[in-house]
């Protein structure tokens, strides 16, 4: 009886929104009542609110959106709710439409300073679904985004190497940029970032962070201007002399050198002669910078034997690893159980994606050998762990001829997918799943004054 009480109350409130005031205090109100554990009478807010909403939109949202803001005990229900009720259905809600998206856009901005990633995902997904930042919004439109995002990885932060959270925001929020960066959007202070604050300490970073860090700057490479290329490339050639043995050995990591290579590629392409000083090459711009005039031989021998090096260790690993491929089939086959058979193929996809490795890399550092190499700034390569492009269907007789197949890099603009599902690959990792109810992912506190809520692979 008392429910059903509750149940009409709730159903009234909208009734009572005469002015801004009330719709302000009514969405409050209902805002906290959220939290029933009744479906019915949390099913009954659900409705009022959204009445309430199609009244006086601003009024209605400015008081959810202030809970969300202070970190209140039931911003994960409003968020939730805005989620699963309010976002499906902006198209008919924000109107007149460029107001009222800078309305919320706003409401956002001042939001997502204490969010965890599942939650900042979701805002930000929200805000690139919005008109002001489609396809023919302004470059401003989309740098405004990034700094968004560039005040979520704490680019204006010392790097600490022992924060962890630091670490898998930043390369969270870089991927998160990147469809962002195919717009116009600088990533200047991502990567300069990764220049000045993590290449310093990166043989303290933990080992199984190094890689999703160094795919980060693969993955943003082709997007750096050549100001940004000149300032990175010295920690980009320092990292990749680590790692590239200077003699034949039994084996390399082959992802490290993969990633550094095509990050190579892609800053040499756009400022070729700031490889005269750091490899030894000879290439002629006609400016200043070429320092045709020093001698840098002994960079051009030690990174051609760093080459020579990585090559040889590579075919024979490749060699090897031919080997051991061929016995798949037969142990998928003579396997027992379908766990054995899962394993088999695990195993099979790994070596798969080594290969791929390994074939990458003797694309990438054969063109290098010259004293004015060939630097790849295209996409004509794609790296082992993005999605590999499907080769074209014969066409037959009679028939239409089929479309030439993505190449695995298609612009990350396309629907804001990333390159073939590659942009997403790490994210989700970060942000998959943000429960239904609410949740705050891994747990509070970022180490900085008490803002964010724990990012993290999980």
């Amino acid at each position: 009886m008392y429910l059903q009480i509750r149940i009409q109350a709730i159903r009234g409130f909208p009734l009572l929104g005469k002015d801004a005031e009330f719709i302000s205090k009514i969405a409050d109100i209902l805002g906290q009542l959220l939290t029933s554990e009744e479906n019915v009478e949390r099913d009954a807010v659900h409705k009022a609110l959204m009445s309430l909403i199609r009244q006086d939109v601003k009024n209605s949202l400015q008081p959810l959106f202030k809970h969300v803001e202070s970190g209140s005990e039931i911003r994960e229900k409003i968020i939730c709710f805005l989620r699963d009720k309010v976002f499906p259905v902006k198209a008919e809600l924000l109107k007149p439409q460029a107001e009222m998206e800078r309305y919320i856009t706003d409401l956002i901005k001042k939001s997502v300073q204490d969010v965890t990633g599942l939650e900042f995902k979701l805002f930000m997904d929200f805000l690139r679904s919005l008109s002001i930042f489609g396809d023919t919004a302004p470059r401003e439109s989309f740098q405004e985004l990034i700094e968004i995002i560039q005040a979520q990885a704490d680019l204006d932060a010392q790097f600490d190497v022992s924060d962890i959270d630091h670490i898998e925001r930043w390369t969270s929020c870089i991927y998160m940029a990147l469809p962002i960066f195919t717009r116009g959007a600088s990533s200047s202070k991502f990567l300069n970032y990764f220049a000045k604050q993590i290449v310093p300490v990166f043989d303290k970073i933990p080992e199984e962070k190094k890689l999703d860090l160094l795919k980060t700057v693969a993955a943003s490479s082709p997007y750096a201007v050549a100001q940004d290329s000149r300032q990175l490339l010295p920690s980009v050639v320092q990292l990749l002399k680590k790692y590239m043995p200077g003699k034949k050995v039994d084996d390399i990591n082959h992802n490290y050198v993969e990633c550094l290579l095509y990050t190579f590629h892609h800053l040499a392409h756009k400022t070729p002669n700031t490889t005269n000083s750091l490899c030894g090459y000879k290439i002629v711009t006609g400016q200043p910078s070429d320092r045709l005039g020093e001698d840098f031989s002994e960079h051009y021998k030690d990174f051609i034997e760093r080459l020579t090096g990585t090559e040889d260790t590579v075919r024979a690993a490749s060699k090897r690893l031919t080997q051991g491929m061929a016995d798949f089939n037969k142990a998928i086959s003579s396997a027992k159980t379908e766990e054995e058979k899962t394993k088999i193929k695990a195993d099979q996809q790994k070596s798969t994606m080594t290969m791929r490795s390994y074939n990458n890399i003797l694309a990438m550092s054969q063109p290098l050998h010259g004293k004015s190499p060939l630097f790849i700034g295209d996409k004509k390569i794609t790296l082992s762990w993005m999605e590999q492009p499907k080769k074209p269907a014969a066409s037959t007789a009679g028939g239409k001829r089929t479309q030439p197949a993505s190449n695995g890099n298609a612009p990350l603009n396309k629907k804001g997918r990333g390159d073939g599902g590659m942009h997403n690959q790490l994210v989700n990792r970060a942000f998959e799943g943000l429960p239904r109810g609410g949740g705050r992912g891994s747990g509070r506190g970022r180490g900085r004054g008490g803002r964010g809520r724990g990012w993290g692979y999980r």
